[in-house]
């Protein structure tokens, strides 16, 4: 079965953009194969997305303009009590000890994990590199499947519980869209087609470095898997998404089968998911990995200096694979010497995946 084959959209239903880890296909395949409780959790996540969507735009050309904070790292998590008002009560402020509630505990910790890999790593002082508060909500919404970057914060749901749990379980997913944060200051990707693609993969690739960093775990040891952990046992799957083997994650007669390509030879053409961003990001994900995995070591000091660079200095809001390829490629030249492994292994991964 191809990938294409594999995606499954409800006939006669338009379909918007969304906002938020989980891929739109998801939330369709339950709109369109659950109960009538599943479908109405699912529905709360596309509506909430399409309106994100905007205030993200908005709230980002704000941000941009707005004066820089004071540096180093200030974390504070609010508690939206199951209603839709942000940023919610205060929970957790910076330097405050851990408190009994776990997603508050988890929102702030991975908010640190990722502030950590930013700043000691890549020199980089948060989101827009001037200090920006990394502020958080939790408990959004009753039953609200996602987590989502909304220009200006973290919004986390407690999942629904069957299909789902609870979304700051996952540092990886933390790290993934606070990366769309960056992104928005540096590249600006398109949220369209390949570059709407590179996007998504970009947060992948961040939030896939985050996680292991926390367990101190080399890329040949990483499982290189995107929300592990966040569907309940009553699901086939082992997260939403795989680096290493795209198309592989999930496949349950609830949410579907996973469509991401794993190479060129399958992209997807689709006016679904903005040109299927959330589907062909698994080929620059793939790429990444396997340049991590043949580079060696830990993949944030090699493989993710290479990515990083590219995402602050090189890429443009209209680029491509092919101009990431040559980007990245150009980039380990210059960090890592142009004949040695480094560069080589990121222009054999390109050239594995078929973008060259």
């Amino acid at each position: 079965m191809t990938a294409s084959s594999r995606v499954r959209y409800p006939v006669g239903v338009p379909h918007l953009p969304t906002a938020g880890i989980l891929p739109p296909h998801i939330l369709w395949a339950i709109v369109a194969n659950g109960d009538a409780e599943q479908r109405a959790w699912a529905l709360q996540a596309l509506a909430v997305s399409e309106r994100i969507r905007g205030r993200r735009e908005l709230l980002g050309d704000i941000a941009t303009a707005a004066a820089a904070a004071a540096p180093g790292k200030q974390r504070t998590v609010y508690d939206a009590k199951h209603g839709s008002q942000l940023p919610g009560a205060k929970a957790r402020g910076e330097g405050d000890p851990p408190g009994k509630d776990v997603a508050v505990n988890e929102a702030y910790d991975g908010a640190g994990a990722t502030y950590d890999l930013y700043h000691e790593v890549f020199g980089r002082d948060s989101i827009d590199d001037r200090g920006m508060p990394l502020l958080s909500t939790v408990h959004y919404r009753r039953g609200y499947d996602n987590a989502f970057w909304d220009g200006s914060q973290m919004v986390y749901g407690d999942g629904d519980g069957k299909i789902f749990g609870r979304f700051t379980k996952a540092v990886d997913v933390i790290g993934h869209e606070l990366t769309h944060g960056v992104t928005q200051y540096e590249a600006n990707l398109d949220y369209a087609d390949q570059p709407g693609a590179l996007n998504e993969s970009v947060s992948d690739v961040f939030g896939s470095l985050v996680k292991p960093r926390t367990l101190g775990q080399t890329a040949g040891r990483a499982d290189w898997l995107i929300g592990a952990g966040l569907f309940t046992p009553a699901i086939r799957g082992v997260a939403l998404r795989s680096m290493a083997a795209p198309g592989t994650a999930y496949d349950d007669p609830l949410i579907g089968s996973d469509p991401q390509p794993a190479d060129m030879a399958h992209y997807v053409e689709t006016a679904d998911d903005n040109g299927g961003v959330h589907i062909n990001s698994g080929i620059p994900n793939r790429a990444f990995y396997l340049a991590a995995v043949a580079i060696g070591g830990f993949a944030w000091e090699k493989a993710g200096r290479v990515w990083y660079v590219t995402l602050r200095d090189r890429l443009r809001p209209t680029s491509d694979f092919k101009a990431a390829a040559n980007l990245t490629i150009a980039v380990a030249r210059e960090l890592f010497g142009a004949r040695g492994a480094a560069a080589k292994a990121v222009a054999a991964a390109w050239a594995e995946v078929g973008v060259l």
